[in-house]
């Protein structure tokens, strides 16, 4: 088995938002790899969450932030809201006849629990199959796609770093797939 890779191309992803928006239609996984695309929350974390964490009831409006702490570290993280997040969360909350503060976000099969892990990974993977992608998706492909276009769009190594918690940006580099990028750009630039 391979490891997961983020998902490098900007159309793949627009095709795997697309496909929970309309050509499959569930607002829960749209709203779930929007998120996950945009938050770099480990998948954990992200199914953890519930709607009080992402919006403001007595305000009516989405917070600016998202503020949990992580499952793997311990550690309090704090996570700006940005635009796309919170127009796919505000379709998805449009598409639910109620919502409560103390919901999970991502609500399983079973009220009162959470999507399970081994779900979400099926909802994701089954998506990529359908879409004939070629990397295997899994729910760190999520993480890992925010990371690959953080660093691409000039994002500072040692912010990146302290997103991933990684001890160096060499780990962070190998973590994101941009290793491999650099040595393939030698190759390919090599035509004896």
């Amino acid at each position: 088995m391979s490891a997961t890779q983020p998902i490098k191309n900007i159309e793949d992803i627009e095709a795997l938002k697309n496909y929970f928006f309309a050509v499959k239609p569930n607002m829960r996984n749209y709203a779930m790899t929007c998120l996950g695309i945009n938050s770099a929350l480990r998948i954990g974390d992200l199914l953890n969450l519930n709607w009080q964490d992402v919006y403001d009831f007595s305000k009516g409006r989405f917070l600016k932030h998202i503020t949990t702490i992580e499952k793997k570290t311990g550690k309090r993280t704090q996570i700006a809201l940005n635009r796309n997040a919170v127009e796919a969360l505000n379709i998805y909350k449009e598409s639910l006849l109620d919502v409560q503060p103390a919901d999970f976000l991502f609500p399983g099969k079973h009220k009162g629990t959470a999507l399970s892990r081994c779900q979400a990974f099926r909802v994701l993977n089954d998506a990529g199959h359908e879409l004939h992608f070629e990397i295997e998706i899994s729910c760190h492909t999520l993480r890992k796609t925010f990371g690959y276009h953080a660093c691409k769009a000039g994002a500072q190594p040692t912010i990146l770093m302290r997103v991933f918690n990684h001890s160096s940006f060499q780990n962070t580099k190998r973590y994101l797939g941009i290793d491999q990028d650099e040595k393939d750009e030698v190759f390919l630039n090599m035509n004896l």
